[in-house]
């Protein structure tokens, strides 16, 4: 799987967790409320943003399973989420796994998983790993819980005459391989919640798109930055062009930029 540094992923968390809608988590934590602990697993967890998003808002004592390919990574999740401290009424425990589950998840989900869950990573596999990871919670009840799955939506202001055909790029670069094979891209989601669908639960979603203005300018370059990057990878868009672009979205300090996503919650049905 493509590598992220710590720096970007520290530098999105804040339009990450500003970006989530609340009703899902909502949902999520009265399915769970009923039981004393939780064992949650983090499926390409990073530097465990996505822990830090959701501890407050699941009750009962939680361990959580920190899963990423990148060891670097995992050593800022762990160090970080140590400053996690439960109440006096709760506990947290956090401990980290180095794993490649390009060829699926099952190894990962122990008997005591409760909820799985990711943040920015579904559009990154494959439409088969998806339908796999679909089996192995099926075959286990288990509840799923995934955010920031990009849905191909990409709209910068002030408009430039090169902005539809670098999210048509970007959009098609999302379909490399990511190290899962073919990736789904912005089609993870509607896949995802098919097969969730198919699989016997009940399914929910929520649109959740970064919304980024004057005061996110930083991101919003290092954003503009990641786009014309994979349009060089593919190609057919001239060098210039994209300089010229890319010139004009740092010089833009009052622009914003708005890129799609969609949140999805699985229950089983029991």
């Amino acid at each position: 799987m493509s590598g992220f540094s710590a720096d970007w992923l520290s530098r999105r968390e804040p339009a990450d967790h500003r970006a989530r809608g609340s009703g899902l988590l909502d949902r999520l934590a009265e399915w769970a409320a009923s039981r004393d602990s939780l064992s949650i697993v983090d499926l390409g967890c990073g530097t465990g943003s996505n822990a830090r998003a959701m501890v407050p808002r699941l009750p009962g004592t939680q361990h959580w399973r920190l899963v990423d390919y990148d060891p670097a990574l995992l050593a800022v999740a762990l160090e970080k989420t140590a400053d996690l401290a439960g109440d006096r009424y709760r506990a947290f425990s956090f401990k980290t796994e180095q794993a490649d589950f390009a060829h699926g998840v099952e190894a990962l989900l122990a008997d005591d998983c409760d909820i799985v869950t990711a943040a920015a990573l579904f559009d990154l596999v494959s439409a088969e790993w998806l339908d796999r990871l679909v089996a192995a919670l099926a075959a286990r009840k288990l509840p799923l819980y995934t955010v920031l799955i990009y849905d191909g939506a990409m709209e910068w202001q002030p408009a430039h005459p090169l902005d539809a055909a670098l999210r048509e790029s970007f959009n098609a670069h999302q379909h490399t391989d990511k190290g899962f094979g073919p990736a789904a891209g912005p089609d993870a989601g509607p896949h995802l919640v098919k097969r969730l669908a198919e699989a016997g639960y009940d399914v929910a979603t929520a649109s959740t798109p970064w919304r980024l203005g004057a005061e996110d300018h930083e991101l919003l370059v290092a954003s503009a930055v990641g786009v014309a990057n994979a349009a060089r990878e593919l190609g057919g868009i001239p060098e210039a062009e994209i300089e010229d672009w890319l010139d004009f979205r740092r010089s833009e300090k009052g622009g914003s930029y708005l890129i799609g996503h969609v949140d999805v919650l699985a229950l089983p049905r029991i």
